[in-house]
């Protein structure tokens, strides 16, 4: 994978006038130049948005940032590994509550091949849908959006049009959908969600911001149907285990992301065994007699 030169990382970026941008030194396949923590805010007071990794350097270059501005509310947009372990730590420097998504933890979350949850994670407030923090000049709502996590959320900033998506939407790369907890029918009903908004810009947690967010969202909910068809037309030829599956579905990605790709591969296979098209036969999919 061929990452951007020249990138500042540690340092704070000013992407609009109320939002700055620091990112983490974690770049890796599945984080793409690594977790980009936000800060809202340039009053008394001000937010963090998905505070990444608890790494000091990270946590520093944070605190640089805020400056003399209080920290009013850690919000962590879920509890991948790359997002919210910082919580912590920035709360017990600052005393900041840590306010946003729900806590997630799975007794047996399977093997997976995206980040792995951060079961350290205890926030002071869980934001539900619609629910919203404000601050000196800024307001910071939350968008409920499971599917790539049960407890993920976006947050959209009221003054500007700006919606934080964490890792459910971003310009680089599809979110990876990973069963048990994540979801392909509740993944494509959020975004059919963001698609009835009217958000200006999107400021994932990896990658660059979309500027174009309508057009984005139509063409992440057609290629998931695109690939909704490609795993049925491969049970087509007879019953087919996902690891045979994947090399002919994905062709030219890096077989480092094959554990990820199989991953969204069984989330799908779940969500048409849900509406009666596909059964599992051992280790294996096959078509129903509904298909």
């Amino acid at each position: 994978m061929e990452l951007p030169a020249d990138l500042p990382t540690g340092l704070a970026e000013t992407i609009e006038p109320l939002v700055r941008r620091v990112l983490a030194g974690n770049p890796s396949a599945f984080t793409y130049t690594g977790t980009q923590t936000y800060i809202v805010g340039h009053g008394a007071d001000v937010a963090v948005i998905d505070p990444g990794p608890a790494d000091p350097d990270h946590i520093e270059a944070i605190l640089a940032t805020v400056g003399d501005a209080r920290i009013a509310a850690i919000m962590c947009t879920h509890t991948h590994r790359d997002h919210s372990p910082a919580a912590a730590p920035l709360k017990q420097r600052t005393g900041a509550p840590v306010i946003g998504c729900a806590p997630l933890i799975l007794s047996d979350d399977g093997p997976r091949s995206d980040e792995a949850f951060d079961t350290s994670y205890a926030p002071d407030r869980v934001l539900a849908d619609g629910e919203s923090v404000s601050g000196d000049g800024w307001t910071l709502q939350a968008v409920a959006t499971p599917g790539h996590t049960s407890n993920h959320l976006c947050l959209a900033l009221v003054e500007t049009g700006a919606l934080f998506t964490g890792d459910h939407v971003m310009g680089w790369s599809t979110s990876v959908i990973s069963p048990p907890d994540g979801d392909m029918a509740d993944y494509m009903a959020s975004l059919g969600k963001l698609q009835e908004r009217s958000d200006r810009v999107y400021y994932p947690a990896h990658g660059p911001a979309v500027e174009n967010p309508a057009q984005l969202v139509r063409g992440m909910m057609g290629h998931r149907k695109q690939r909704e068809r490609q795993v049925l037309r491969q049970l087509e030829a007879g019953p087919q285990a996902i690891p045979d599956m994947v090399p002919l579905m994905y062709k030219g990605i890096d077989s480092r992301l094959y554990g990820a790709a199989g991953r969204s591969v069984l989330a799908h296979l779940i969500d048409l065994e849900n509406r009666r098209l596909v059964a599992r036969q051992g280790d294996a999919w096959a078509l129903t007699d509904g298909r």
